[in-house]
């Protein structure tokens, strides 16, 4: 029987990030289904971390934890583009960025195309450029969190995926890759998998849906150094595109097509769609795609993190529902989420932003 203070089910960005900031004041083990952390959603992530996804609550995370991922990031432009039809949206999401004091700039057609030079002028009235937006090393992150877990004497078991749960007494008993845990306190960050170790542990659902979501890469036109292209993003229904390195680039229908858990793989209707999306807007002729891959987003029913105690299972914390913005709100979910799991005072920067626990309870889905 391994015995540890906190268990937390599911190694990706969520469960990672926690174990590996409540570690140095907590045994902690942590059991991942699969051969390797971040297999999943974290793995699939393309984690360019910008104030164009979300609402409210998940920007003001965004906001409270850049200066953390500074570390593991690097300053790239992020490049939102709107229609005429779409200008509203683009002004309330300028009123963001003023709102966050971000780095951008409002700008015409020719401006937007000087910055992305295969884009065409009919596909932009009017865009805003951030200059504080950041591409993350989604593999040094997690690594990193690795490393922290383990130096503080931590435990990441891989292969272990979990088959049972019981409470028994003041503990949480855990079959995981055929091995027996058992903690007080047992974390379900198990993303796309949440609803099913809860249903496991007896603990009421709350309603956690994946949703899939693919992404093409295809070669940069020939001779042509894309590495300085921004980040570029539909305020719309649309595309996103940025550069994978010097002659590679990504996109994204930034499709939300409803899944079961499972080991998401694409589908030739997405692929086709991301591509026809970025040949009606760009200049690029999309002759082969070199890579295609598929990830699940996790939301619950409002589409807000969940992260607290169930009213009914003591000592069973909910840490689910990134929605997708796992990688850039983590240094602020991580500390939220370590208030809860350590009985801490709520974060107080996070409480000067105006965020509360109750934006992230359970009992707020009956959970």
């Amino acid at each position: 029987m391994v015995t540890a203070d906190v268990l937390v089910v599911g190694g990706g960005i969520a469960g990672l990030s926690l174990a590996a900031r409540i570690a140095a004041r907590a045994r902690v083990v942590v059991v991942e289904g699969e051969s390797a952390p971040g297999y999943h959603a974290s793995g699939r992530s393309v984690a360019f971390a910008h104030y164009g996804l979300g609402e409210t609550v998940v920007r003001t995370l965004t906001a409270l934890s850049m200066a953390e991922l500074g570390a593991h990031g690097s300053l790239h432009p992020a490049l939102h583009i709107a229609r005429q039809d779409e200008a509203a949206a683009l002004d309330a999401l300028e009123a963001v960025h003023r709102q966050f004091g971000c780095n951008y700039q409002r700008i015409g057609p020719d401006d937007a195309c000087a910055l992305m030079p295969a884009l065409k002028p009919e596909a932009c009235h009017t865009a805003l450029v951030d200059h504080g937006s950041l591409k993350l090393d989604t593999h040094a992150m997690l690594q990193a969190h690795v490393a922290s877990l383990k130096a503080a004497g931590g435990t990441l078991v891989t292969g272990a995926q979990v088959t049972a749960i019981a409470r028994e007494g003041d503990l949480w008993r855990v079959e995981a890759g055929g091995e027996p845990y058992a903690a007080p306190i047992l974390v379900n960050a198990a993303g796309a998998w949440a609803d099913d170790v809860a249903r496991m542990a007896g603990v009421t659902p709350i309603g956690i849906e994946p949703r899939r979501r693919t992404v093409i890469s295809f070669a940069a036109p020939e001779g042509e150094d894309v590495s300085r292209w921004p980040f570029t993003k539909t305020v719309g229904a649309g595309f996103y595109l940025l550069p994978e390195g010097r002659g590679q680039l990504l996109a994204s229908s930034m499709d939300q097509t409803p899944s079961a858990a499972c080991d998401a793989a694409p589908e030739e209707l997405d692929i086709a769609i991301a591509a026809d999306r970025v040949e009606q807007a760009t200049t690029l002729p999309i002759r082969r795609i070199s890579h295609s891959w598929a990830g699940l987003r996790s939301f619950a029913p409002d589409e807000l993190p969940v992260i607290g105690h169930a009213a009914s299972a003591p000592g069973f914390v909910w840490v689910a529902g990134q929605g997708g913005a796992g990688f850039q709100t983590s240094p602020a979910l991580s500390r939220i989420a370590a208030a809860a799991v350590l009985s801490l005072p709520f974060p107080s920067d996070c409480a000067d932003a105006g965020l509360a626990p109750e934006h992230f309870a359970p009992a707020r889905l009956g959970a």
